[in-house]
């Protein structure tokens, strides 16, 4: 990459967003934790706290500013965290030395996250936690660290569906209706989209569409190359 390419990199290239809807979900996002560490603080504590967990923090953003994003969805949010815990939590166990560990344990909670199809990046900062603060997770052993956790990601899960589905314009958890196929010879005629129609009807929407632009763009033009491809086959 040049330098010029290089400091058109830090550009931004997300959709565009309203003020109103930025302090929204700052508003909310912040409500969601106030009120997880409410629940957690209040709920009966054995020998060790249910302690707030940081990634949790992180989760929140996608939650609350992005919950129509794949990666904020029931699963990747749960699946992800305990998951992540669990790679954090053996790799804390089996490796001595810290540094190994804390990255044996990301590229082993991402490697899951993937394969299991649920793919929330705070997940990885849930692994790193155990590792880098075992000292403080080992001693309360693997099933209560599995129930703060739980009790982290289901107060959580709980507080996103209550609130997004109050808000206008928001649906949680996201649910995909399958568009029907439009016989060819009664498709309307194709019209050429720019960038600008993207982004017109990005603002159009509540909340953030965790893609940008350019990649709609791009999306658009291989779906209709694709389409034109798919139907020059079935002509011939």
């Amino acid at each position: 990459m040049d330098f010029k390419g290089f400091i058109q990199s830090f550009k931004i290239h997300t959709a565009p967003i309203s003020f109103t809807e930025k302090l929204r979900n700052g508003l909310i996002g912040g409500l969601a934790i106030l009120l997880l560490g409410l629940v957690l603080k209040y709920l009966p504590q054995a020998n060790y706290p249910f302690v707030m967990l940081g990634s949790i923090a992180a989760s929140a953003v996608l939650l609350f500013a992005a919950p129509h994003s794949p990666m904020a969805q029931p699963w990747p949010l749960f699946g992800g965290h305990l998951i992540s815990a669990l790679a954090g939590w053996l790799c804390s166990q089996l490796i001595s030395d810290p540094l190994l560990a804390a990255g044996c344990a990301v590229g082993l909670a991402i490697f899951l996250m993937h394969y299991l199809n649920c793919l929330h990046p705070p997940g990885a900062s849930t692994a790193l936690t155990l590792v880098l603060f075992s000292a403080q997770f080992h001693p309360m052993g693997w099933p209560w660290v599995v129930c703060i956790v739980l009790a982290n990601i289901v107060i959580s899960l709980v507080l996103a569906l209550l609130i997004n589905n109050l808000l206008p314009g928001r649906s949680y958890p996201v649910r995909h209706t399958p568009q029907p196929i439009v016989p060819t010879d009664t498709r309307p005629k194709h019209v050429q989209l720019a960038q600008t129609d993207i982004e017109w009807a990005l603002t159009q929407m509540d909340g953030v569409i965790d893609v940008s632009e350019e990649d709609l763009v791009e999306i658009y033009e291989l779906a209709i190359n694709h389409a034109r491809n798919r139907d020059g086959k079935i002509s011939s």
